[in-house]
């Protein structure tokens, strides 16, 4: 890797840093140079501590004999200021500190310290291991012998981030790749930044998905108040619902450092995500009326059909009577057909053309069943006397021939 001019290396990692100073993929990657020099102004408001979410942390400082003094000491000086930017306490972040060369040094563990000045006490009097680069080692240290509950570790069921910072200046001496992805596998969280001529392909290997969330390069020692200053900018909770720091229509969720928009009931995102508009609230499945919903504004109401009534939910209906007294039109009878109802007439009576109405009936012309048995019989004997009539004329007809016939042979003689 390049190194800058006139320095030697150091590398260490650094909890959720921006992707600012990542280096692109390949093998020399374009890495800005900030100027060495004094504290930055906007470390100013750093000793102020941000309300960061609880964690419980651990710094793996490598101290191998590469790191010169003077360099270390301005390690020490950085994690001192990463220190002041965190909300640190024994219900919010826990911290400790590891050294590593070629042996493991666990200089306080969780449990030990839980204000900061104890923590920086203890941090000034670190001294360097100088030896070997043991990467893999400390980081099964740390599984084995920090993040354990007898050690300060909280339990799972407190859902704390358990998260790993590595220190470290170069080339990993032993297998590093399978013991941080058996961490990882553990549910912990690992970030590396590497300096100088760190090797970036370890500190990808060690570091968690995804890797430009994870993996950082600075050049110089100079940049490091930069870096602690960016961190706290990124790290610190902010209101970001703040009136005037957002652009939602109705509700603002802030999620630390970033914010979405929502809408009150009865309304739905636009597709710009920050402007709300009307829903139609009586839509399928948006209401739970039986029958009817009636839409008002952001609420709604239910209603029935027709032959049914509101129940006391105000929500279900039940059918009701058509020919109850009052809720039909019929002038005589009242005849239900489910949910409907026609109008009949009583007897003696017709149904007008309207449907509704009764008219008297025209009385029958026609003659009773008992005058038609009389003109039955009257009609017989008719005819049995007209038979009698007719044979009686034939008769007269026979005698009167036969009277002719007499007087004709009396003329004769």
């Amino acid at each position: 890797m390049r190194r800058a001019l006139g320095t030697r290396g150091c590398c260490w990692a650094l909890l959720l840093l921006p992707p600012l100073l990542l280096p692109a993929a390949g093998a020399s990657p374009h890495r800005p140079r900030l100027q060495p020099g004094g504290r930055s102004g906007s470390l100013a408001a750093a000793d102020t501590a941000c309300k960061n979410r609880p964690l419980d942390l651990v710094f793996i400082i490598d101290s191998s004999r590469s790191v010169r003094p003077e360099e270390f000491e301005k390690v020490k000086i950085f994690l001192s200021e990463m220190i002041d930017t965190l909300d640190v306490g024994e219900r919010t972040t826990r911290v400790a500190v590891m050294n590593y060369a070629s042996t493991v040094k666990v200089e306080f563990p969780l449990r030990t310290y839980f204000d900061k000045a104890s923590m920086k006490e203890a941090i000034s009097h670190i001294k360097p291991l100088s030896a070997g680069t043991m990467t893999g080692l400390a980081i099964q240290t740390a599984m084995d012998e920090v993040f354990t509950e007898e050690m300060g570790t909280r339990p799972a069921t407190f859902n704390i981030p358990k998260v790993v910072i590595v220190v470290t200046d170069g080339r990993p001496q032993d297998q590093v790749q399978d013991v941080a992805a058996s961490a990882r596998t553990a549910g912990i969280e690992i970030y590396a930044v590497g300096v100088d001529r760190a090797d970036m392909q370890s500190l990808r290997v060690m570091a968690s998905e995804p890797l430009d969330e994870h993996v950082f390069y600075v050049e110089t020692y100079g940049v490091i108040e930069k870096l602690t200053s960016k961190f706290r900018e990124t790290f610190c909770a902010v209101d970001m619902c703040a009136p005037g720091r957002h652009e939602c229509d109705q509700i603002c969720v802030s999620n630390n450092t970033s914010y979405v928009c929502e809408c009150y009931e009865g309304y739905t995102l636009n597709p710009d995500k920050k402007t709300c508009s009307a829903t139609d609230i009586c839509a399928p499945g948006r209401h739970d009326c039986a029958q009817v919903c009636l839409s008002n504004g952001g609420s709604y109401s239910c209603n029935c059909y027709e032959g049914y009534t509101l129940n006391p939910d105000k929500k279900t209906c039940s059918a009701v009577d058509m020919c109850a007294p009052g809720r039909h039109d019929c002038e005589q009878v009242c005849m239900r057909d489910d949910l409907f109802y026609t109008c009949d007439c009583y007897q003696g009576y017709t149904l007008n053309p309207d449907k509704k109405t009764c008219s008297r009936a025209i009385t029958s012309s026609l003659v009773t069943t008992e005058e038609s048995c009389k003109c039955e019989a009257i009609a017989a004997l008719q005819d049995s006397v007209t038979s009698r009539l007719e044979a009686l004329s034939t008769k007269l007809d026979e005698v009167s021939e036969k009277l002719q016939a007499y007087q004709g042979r009396q003329q004769v003689v």
